[in-house]
């Protein structure tokens, strides 16, 4: 007597399809044939639970089974042996990445036009270009219609037939161990069609394809990183003659700066300042991305010191008109090089300080 269905699959009686189509999933990875070649019971559970499935992922039929059990499908006409996998062919798609030629979606009609793959396009930006936005020019080499077939594929006058194999249909049901299932058609790759290699173009060997390098003008926005992919809809690959085209998308790739530092919107500077100005106080003139700003150094300033200047980081993409912060690490610039009345007074100065008094100090707080 054949097993429950629910309980093939291992899962409750109320389960809604995507926990069924988990179990699935599961179940199928684990009894696959091609996973168990040593274990000869695998397939006759691989099919037991790729019954349970097309029963269960069927509304109506698994209506039938909730009311009737088994008796009720095989009194309406239910085969287990021969169903529709359109379902199961997807997940295998997941599983397995297409093994065994599975795919073609759902039907046994040909499958319409291709459109065009996307393209990917890296781009390399200076640290600048990419913190304030910049316009750039990019060949991008890539698939265009054919110029002498417009994409046909064809010779002039020449015309496409109905594929022999697959009837136009676009797909043939192939015979695998206890399965019999739809693939797509490997003579015409699931268009229906099929053209006399006399009759294809001589420019592109019937692909109706040739390179083409196509300028695009690319704008990057201000406050860019690496990473960032720039969609351009339509400019990718070309596709079947009437399909999309495919989508380009340029990934910039942003070089480090000599000076400067970033993370998110905002950016990072160290400025030396010579010790008086750190002592005394005074104004200083700071680099940013944007220019330089005055910055007002308090007295007593110590080396390492950060000053945050709101607003003055790079634009926040995700939120239009604002900026992030330019943060400002003040460090006291040693001279190399001092003149004699320089060092004189210096000297002078070192022996004012309490230099021994603070030492003490800093190695209590270091040790307590």
């Amino acid at each position: 007597m054949p097993r429950d269905y629910y309980e093939v699959l291992g899962v409750e009686k109320g389960a809604d399809a995507g926990a069924i189509k988990k179990a699935y999933r599961k179940a199928a990875m684990q009894y696959h044939p091609d996973r168990n070649p040593d274990d000869p019971s695998a397939e006759a559970k691989f099919k037991e639970v790729s019954e349970a499935y097309s029963v269960l992922s069927d509304d109506e039929k698994r209506a039938i089974y909730d009311q009737y059990g088994h008796d009720g499908l095989k009194g309406r006409g239910y085969d287990p042996n021969f169903t529709d996998l359109s379902d199961i062919f997807s997940v295998f798609g997941d599983l397995f990445g297409g093994f065994g030629g599975f795919g073609g979606g759902r039907g046994g009609g040909a499958r319409g036009p291709r459109p065009g793959p996307d393209l990917e396009y890296p781009l390399r930006l200076e640290f600048m270009e990419a913190a304030l936005g910049v316009e750039k020019t990019l060949d991008i080499p890539k698939h265009v219609h054919c110029s002498t077939c417009s994409g046909s594929g064809l010779k002039p006058g020449a015309t496409r037939h109905t594929c022999a194999t697959c009837g136009g249909h676009g797909q043939v049901i192939q015979a695998q161990g206890f399965l019999r299932i739809r693939t797509t058609c490997p003579a015409c790759r699931g268009q229906g069609e099929s053209v006399d290699a006399a009759d294809r173009c001589t420019s592109c060997s019937g692909s109706g394809r040739e390179r083409h390098n196509e300028q695009i003008t690319v704008k990057i926005p201000a406050g860019s990183y690496s990473g960032l992919q720039i969609r351009h809809p339509g400019r990718g690959e070309v596709g079947d003659p009437g399909a999309p085209n495919g989508d380009l998308y340029v990934t910039l790739d942003v070089q480090p700066h000599e000076v400067f530092k970033r993370d998110g919107a905002d950016t990072y500077v160290t400025v030396p300042v010579p010790f008086p100005v750190m002592a005394l106080g005074g104004e200083i003139h700071v680099p940013t991305v944007h220019g330089e700003e005055s910055l007002q150094v308090k007295r007593g300033t110590e080396s390492g010191h950060v000053v945050t200047l709101r607003g003055k980081g790079v634009d926040r993409l995700r939120t239009r008109g604002t900026r992030g912060d330019h943060h400002v690490r003040l460090v006291v610039d040693v001279p190399q090089k001092l003149t004699d009345d320089q060092e004189e007074l210096l000297r002078k100065l070192a022996g004012t300080l309490e230099v021994g008094v603070r030492e003490k100090n800093f190695w209590q707080r270091l040790f307590g």
